[in-house]
């Protein structure tokens, strides 16, 4: 009886492109001893906050539905860990939705979003060259649900935002920046 693969069958073009060609061109445009110094993508996480909308269960309902249509994954639910009177909030309330995602969904998912999803955009004109924070992680917000393609018109009644945070190890926000525009990511032009 011959042996069973257990290989994948199937691997995300951002991830094969990554590991093949891009991980070398930024070792050598870097200027890196070591391939392991090379910046990486981790994760991704998306949040919607449902702020005022947190009683409202259509509300609520509609988030969950994109977040699992959009990601193909279940998202958690985040509550307040504090009480604030100001905005009605007490301990424990759900606040918010999340999910992390890691290996080939978090390529394809960011493969969707630059390639189908900013385009789409209006008036777009790449993205913001200031969403880097001190450890060189990347965040893009988007307003509306509606460009993403995976929805239909039904389901896009009930408009909500959300955010994706690219978690990239590396050494400083140059070399982040570098690994994001290989996998090509529209950054807005410098302005000088």
């Amino acid at each position: 009886m011959a042996a069973v693969k257990n290989e994948p069958t199937y691997v995300a073009r951002l991830r094969s492109a990554y590991t093949t060609k891009f991980t070398a061109e930024l070792q050598q445009e870097l200027g890196l001893e070591n391939v392991h110094q090379v910046p990486r993508l981790e994760k991704i996480v998306v949040n919607v906050g449902l702020g005022r909308a947190k009683d409202d269960k259509k509300t609520i309902e509609t988030a969950k539905n994109t977040l699992r249509k959009i990601t193909g994954q279940e998202p958690v639910e985040t509550v307040a860990k504090n009480s604030i009177a100001g905005f009605k909030l007490r301990e424990g309330n759900m606040i918010g939705l999340k999910l992390t995602l890691r290996g080939d969904r978090m390529y394809e998912f960011m493969d969707r979003l630059l390639n189908i999803v900013l385009p789409r955009l209006r008036d777009f004109h790449g993205v913001s060259l200031k969403a880097f924070d001190k450890q060189g992680n990347y965040s893009i917000g988007l307003t509306d649900q509606s460009v993403f393609p995976e929805l239909t018109f039904e389901e896009t009644t009930t408009p909500h935002g959300m955010q994706a945070v690219f978690v990239v190890r590396s050494q400083s926000r140059e070399h982040s920046k570098a690994l994001l525009a290989k996998l090509g990511m529209p950054f807005e032009k410098e302005h000088k």
